[in-house]
C-alpha cells in the first residue's frame, strides 16, 4: 500500500517496551474515540480490511502456540495476504482538526518464521477526489509485537484541517501471520466533539448506560424479575468462572419464562436515539442442553400503555458463555423503562456476567461492491450441453448419471427474457436413476465461478419418471458451505418438461459451493436439461421497462386555453408541475413508530397508503377473549387520515395456527364459528368505511387452522360475511413467495387455483395481494409471476415488499428492480413497503432509513424512482390555444403566463386513459 507524504497531520511515535510483562489491559478514557475498543461487541463497528477477522476468547484456546496469558477477548486477524492487510474502524465523526489525539492499543501475533513481527497503527485520510495514508514520520506508531506477550503502541496526532473520512488501522505483519488486537484508545478532548441533534457529546453518548455492569459493586441496582438473583465468583464446584471480571449475577426459582434478571434505565436513555446492547450470558440447570435467552425492553408511558420490545436473543448453553447483541431505539418519551433478561424454561438459571448499553455507533458509510468482469449472461455451469457426456458433473449419493436425448431445443421463458437472442439448447438432458433417497441428483462444483453480490438467475428443464404416486418437488439446490441455499422449485404432477426459474445471490465469501438438483421420492427417476446460472444484468431490463412505464402509466394531455380576449393569449405561457403521482406507494407502519415526529414526517411526506403492522390483527385487538383493544388502531387511522393516507386492513384473520391466539385454539367448533362472526362484526362495523382494502384470510396456501377446525366453507364464507359487512372494501387474497419460484404452495399456477376455488364457492375476491418478501429479485421471474395471474383480471397489489442486503447499494439495486417491475406491469394496481425505518422491520438489512433518521443508499434510490415518476412541462401555446405533453398519472398544477405578465392558475387531475385528455382553461 503506498503512503503518499502530507502536510495535514502533525504527529510523534513511540514504542514503549520494558523488561516486565505489560498488563492485558489499559486505562480507558471517557473520551476514547474508538467504538468497542475491547470487542466485547464482537467485530461491531470494526471492518477487516481484504482480509478475514473473528473475535474469540481466552477460553476458546484460540489461537495455539502463543507462550503468554490470554484473558478477556480479542480480535484475531487472519488469512492476510499482504502486510497492509489488517482492521480498521471509521472515526471520521468523532476526530475534529486542530486537537492532539493520543493512540494507545495492545497487539501481538500468532505464527511467522521468527515469533516477532512489527505492527502499526496508521490513519488513511480520504479527499471527495484521492486517498492519502499518512507516512511513517509521522503515524504509523510502531512496535515489534511477538508472541509472547502483548507489546503496547503508543503515540500521538493531530489533524491541521478536516478531510472528508478519516480511518484508523493496524497493519503491518508479514503475510500470513495473524495480528491479535486486545484493545484499542485513541483519546480526545470531548470538548471537541459535539452531536448535531444537540444533546449530550459522543463522548458522553459512548458511556454505558447501565449501572454497576460487571458486578463490582454486588447486586446495586439489579433485582429480579418474579425471581431472586444471586452474585457469584463461580458455581458448580469451580467449573463455572466469570468469562471477564470477578463476579458473576444468576437467577434463583425461576418459575415463568419471563423471569430474569433486570435494571431500571428510566431517565438514562433517550428518545429517538439508537442503542447497542451486548451482554455475557450462558445457562445453568440440570437436564438441559441449550435454550434461547432473550434480551427485552418493558416501556410504561405516561398513560401507563405498556410495551414490550424485543432487543436481541442468543442460543446460550450450560457449557461456555455466549455473547448476546442488539439494538433498540425509543420513539415516545417514556415514565419508566426495564431492561430484563428472560427466556429459558422455568427451573433453568440465566448467567450474566456483564452487560452493556451505549449509544450505537453509525456505520461508515457503504461502498458499492467492486465486481469485475461480471460477464452478464455467461453460463457458469459447465458442460451444460452435455456435449462431453457426463464430464463436468458427478452424482450426489449412490445414483447412476447418464446422458440421453429428446428434452425441450428452446430456453425456458424466464432464461429467455432474460438472455434474449440465444442459440438453441442441445435436446440432451441427463437422467438419473438408482436414487434411493431425495437429494440424490446430479451436481457440480463453482465455487471459483460465483462472484459475491452478483444476482445469478437460475433456469432448467425438469422432468420425473414414471412411478410416482403424487406430485413431485423438484428443487435446484445450492450448498454454501454445508448451508442450503434455494435455488428454485416445481412441483411435477404429469409426464411433461417443467421450468424452474429463480435466483440467488452470496454475499460472503465461501470456502465452498456446490449446485445440485434433487427432490422427487427414492425410487423415481430425474430428468434435468440446459440447467444454467448467469449473472444477470438488471439493468439493461430497465430499458425495456421504462418504455413499459411509459405505455401504462402515462397519458397525452391537451391542455386548450381560450379568453373573451383572444389578444391575451398572444405569446401565453404555460408551466406544468405534478404534485401528487396516483400510483399507491404506500409502507407498513406501528404505534409507536407515531410517537416519533422524524417518522411521520418521511412518511406523510413519501407514502399515501398504509398499512398497520400488527395493530389490526385479530391477536392485537382482542388477546383475551373479551378483552378488546382498539386503541391503537384507532389512533394510526387518525394519523393517517389527516395526512389524506389511505389504509389497507391486514389482517382479519390469519390462516397459519402459530398466530393465532390459544383463547381460540380451545374453543369448541361451534364456539370458535362463534367468535369468528363476532371478529368480523366487530371490526367490520367499526371501521366501516375506513379501510379501503382487507386482506381476509392471511396466508392460506401455507396455512389451514380455520379450514382445519371449521371446515372447507369457512373461508369463502369469510369473504361472504365481510362483504356484507363493508360493501366498500375491496377483499384481497394474501401471501408470500408467489413471485419468486422457490415455494410449490404458493406458485402462480396454485394460487390461481386456489382463488378460483374460493370464487367457485361465492367468495367475492376483489384482489390479490402478493407480499413480496424477495431475495435477489430478478425481473423476468417476477414478470412471469404477475403474467400468469394476470389472466384472472383482478387488481394485483405488492403488499408486503422488503428487500434485503448488508450493503444498501445491492439492497437500492433489488428495492429498484421490484419498483420498476411493478410500475411496469398493467396487472399491478398498488406497492406497499413493508416498513422503511431500521429497528421496525421484520427482516435485518432491509430498511430505507436508519434508526436515527439518515437516509440510505436504498431510501435515496426509492426517492429518486419517485421523482422519476412525476412530470413536468412548459411551453407556449400554438396557434390553436394549445399545449400537448404526456404526463404521469396524478394530480397535476398549470400555471399560465401572459405578456403583460398576468398569471393564471388551474389544477387538474390525469386518469388512466387511452385517448387524450381534454383540459379547458378559461382566462
Amino acid at each position: 500500500m503506498e503512503k503518499p507524504s502530507t502536510s495535514n497531520v502533525n504527529g510523534n511515535c513511540q514504542s514503549e517496551k520494558s523488561n516486565e510483562e505489560l498488563t492485558d489491559s489499559i486505562s480507558i478514557p471517557a473520551t476514547n474515540v474508538i467504538l468497542n475498543h475491547d470487542f466485547f461487541g464482537g467485530l461491531h463497528s470494526w471492518h477487516p480490511n481484504c482480509c478475514d477477522a473473528l473475535v474469540v476468547s481466552s477460553e476458546s484456546g484460540y489461537p495455539q502456540g502463543l507462550s503468554f496469558k490470554l484473558s478477556g477477548r480479542f480480535a484475531v486477524i487472519t488469512n492476510r495476504k499482504e502486510c497492509w492487510q489488517g482492521l480498521e474502524q471509521d472515526i471520521t465523526d468523532r476526530v475534529s482538526a486542530g486537537s492532539t489525539y493520543t493512540v494507545c492499543a495492545l497487539v501481538g501475533i500468532s505464527g511467522g518464521p521468527h515469533g516477532v513481527a512489527d505492527v502499526q497503527a496508521t490513519l488513511k485520510l480520504e479527499y471527495q477526489d484521492l486517498s492519502v495514508a499518512i507516512p511513517d514520520s509521522f503515524i504509523p506508531c510502531r512496535t515489534s509485537a511477538s508472541m509472547e506477550r502483548w507489546e503496547k503502541i503508543e503515540g500521538t496526532f493531530s489533524l491541521s484541517t478536516m478531510p472528508h473520512r478519516v480511518k484508523f488501522y493496524l497493519e503491518g505483519p508479514s503475510p500470513g501471520v495473524d495480528l491479535l488486537i486486545r484493545s484499542v484508545v485513541v483519546s480526545c478532548p470531548c470538548s471537541s466533539i459535539s452531536d448535531t441533534r444537540g444533546t449530550d457529546s459522543l463522548c458522553d453518548g459512548n458511556e454505558n448506560i447501565i449501572q454497576n455492569p460487571r458486578f463490582d459493586d454486588g447486586l446495586n441496582n439489579w433485582s429480579g424479575r418474579g425471581c431472586k438473583i444471586v452474585l457469584h465468583d463461580s458455581i458448580g464446584d469451580g467449573k463455572v468462572l466469570p468469562m471477564s471480571g470477578k463476579f458473576f449475577v444468576s437467577t434463583d426459582n425461576r418459575t415463568q419464562n419471563w423471569n430474569g434478571i433486570q435494571q431500571e434505565i428510566t431517565g438514562r436513555v433517550q428518545r429517538k436515539l439508537a442503542y447497542e446492547v451486548v451482554a455475557t450470558v450462558r445457562l445453568f440447570g440440570t437436564n438441559i442442553s441449550s435454550s434461547d435467552v432473550r434480551a427485552t425492553l418493558w416501556v410504561q408511558a405516561a398513560d401507563l400503555r405498556e410495551q414490550y420490545i424485543g432487543i436481541a436473543s442468543a442460543q446460550a448453553t450450560d457449557k461456555d458463555w455466549v455473547q448476546l447483541q442488539g439494538k433498540f431505539l425509543l420513539n415516545g418519551s417514556p415514565s419508566r423503562v426495564v431492561i430484563y433478561l428472560e427466556g429459558p424454561p422455568p427451573g433453568i438459571d440465566i448467567l450474566l456476567n456483564n452487560l452493556f448499553v451505549k449509544h450505537a455507533a453509525k456505520a461508515p458509510p457503504a461502498c458499492p461492491p467492486v465486481i469485475e468482469n461480471a460477464a452478464f449472461g455467461v453460463n457458469i455451469i459447465a458442460n451444460s450441453n452435455l456435449s462431453d457426456g457426463t464430464n463436468g458433473w458427478f452424482p450426489l449419493g449412490n445414483c447412476t448419471l447418464t446422458v440421453r436425448n429428446g428434452s425441450p431445443h428452446i430456453l425456458p421463458p424466464m432464461a429467455r427474457d432474460s438472455l434474449g437472442p440465444h442459440e438453441p439448447l442441445s435436446g440432451r438432458y441427463i437422467l438419473v436413476t438408482n436414487r434411493t433417497q431425495t437429494w440424490m441428483g446430479p451436481a457440480q462444483m463453482i465455487t471459483d465461478k460465483v462472484k459475491l453480490y452478483l444476482t445469478y438467475q437460475v433456469s432448467a428443464w425438469v422432468k420425473i419418471g414414471t412411478g410416482a404416486t403424487r406430485p413431485q418437488g423438484v428443487n435446484i439446490a445450492l450448498g454454501v458451505d454445508g448451508q442450503w441455499v434455494n435455488g428454485g422449485q416445481v412441483e411435477i404432477y404429469d409426464d411433461k418438461w417443467h421450468e424452474i426459474g429463480a435466483s440467488f445471490r452470496i454475499e460472503k465469501q465461501p470456502a465452498k459451493v456446490m449446485v445440485y438438483v434433487q427432490g422427487p421420492d427414492s425410487g423415481v427417476d430425474l430428468m434435468v436439461a440446459g440447467l444454467q446460472i448467469f449473472p444477470v444484468d438488471r439493468r439493461a431490463r430497465f430499458r425495456h421497462l421504462k418504455n413499459q412505464t411509459e405505455k401504462i402509466r402515462k397519458r397525452d394531455v391537451i391542455l386548450k386555453v381560450t379568453a373573451s380576449d383572444s389578444g391575451a393569449l398572444d405569446g401565453a405561457y404555460l408551466k406544468i408541475k405534478q404534485t401528487q403521482n396516483s400510483f399507491p406507494f404506500g409502507s407498513c407502519v406501528n404505534r409507536s413508530n407515531i410517537d416519533n415526529e422524524d417518522f411521520v414526517d418521511f412518511f406523510s411526506k413519501n407514502f399515501n397508503w398504509a398499512v398497520f403492522g400488527n395493530e389490526l390483527k385479530w391477536y392485537w385487538t382482542e388477546p383475551q377473549q373479551g378483552n378488546f383493544n382498539y386503541k391503537d388502531a384507532d389512533e394510526m387511522l387518525n394519523l393517517c387520515t389527516s395526512h389524506n393516507i389511505q389504509l389497507r386492513g391486514h389482517c382479519i384473520f390469519w390462516e397459519v395456527e402459530a398466530t393465532v391466539q390459544s383463547w381460540i385454539r380451545a374453543l369448541s367448533k361451534n364456539d370458535m364459528m362463534t367468535a369468528v362472526q363476532n371478529r368480523l362484526t366487530s371490526l367490520l362495523t367499526r371501521y366501516k368505511g375506513k379501510f379501503k382494502h382487507y386482506d381476509v384470510n392471511n396466508e392460506m396456501m401455507h396455512g389451514s387452522f380455520y379450514q382445519d377446525h371449521l371446515g372447507k366453507d369457512i373461508r369463502a364464507n369469510m369473504f361472504k360475511t365481510a362483504n356484507q359487512l363493508d360493501p366498500t372494501a375491496t377483499l384481497f387474497v394474501n401471501d408470500y413467495h408467489v413471485e419468486d419460484g422457490c415455494d410449490t404452495r404458493s406458485s402462480p399456477e396454485k394460487y390461481i387455483q386456489h382463488i378460483l376455488d374460493l370464487q367457485e364457492q361465492g367468495a367475492p375476491v376483489g384482489g390479490i395481494g402478493i407480499q413480496g418478501h424477495i431475495d435477489s429479485p430478478v425481473g423476468p421471474i417476477v414478470c412471469s409471476a404477475l403474467d400468469k395471474l394476470g389472466i384472472l383480471g383482478l387488481p394485483i397489489w405488492f403488499t408486503e415488499v422488503d428487500v434485503s442486503s448488508d450493503n444498501e447499494f445491492v439492497r437500492a439495486d433489488d428495492l429498484e428492480v421490484m419498483l420498476r417491475e411493478t410500475f411496469a406491469h398493467p396487472a399491478v394496481e398498488g406497492v406497499m413497503l413493508w416498513g422503511f425505518w431500521e429497528l421496525f422491520m421484520s427482516r435485518d438489512n432491509a430498511h430505507l432509513v436508519d434508526a436515527e433518521g439518515d437516509i440510505n443508499e436504498a431510501g435515496k434510490r426509492y426517492l429518486a424512482l419517485k421523482r422519476e415518476w412525476m412530470s413536468h412541462a412548459h411551453g407556449h401555446i400554438d396557434e390553436q390555444g394549445q399545449l400537448e405533453f404526456r404526463g404521469f398519472h396524478g394530480s397535476y398544477e398549470v400555471e399560465v403566463v401572459t405578456l403583460s405578465n398576468k398569471k393564471f392558475a388551474k389544477t387538474f387531475v390525469v386518469d388512466p386513459g387511452e385517448d387524450p385528455l381534454e383540459i379547458s382553461i378559461n382566462l
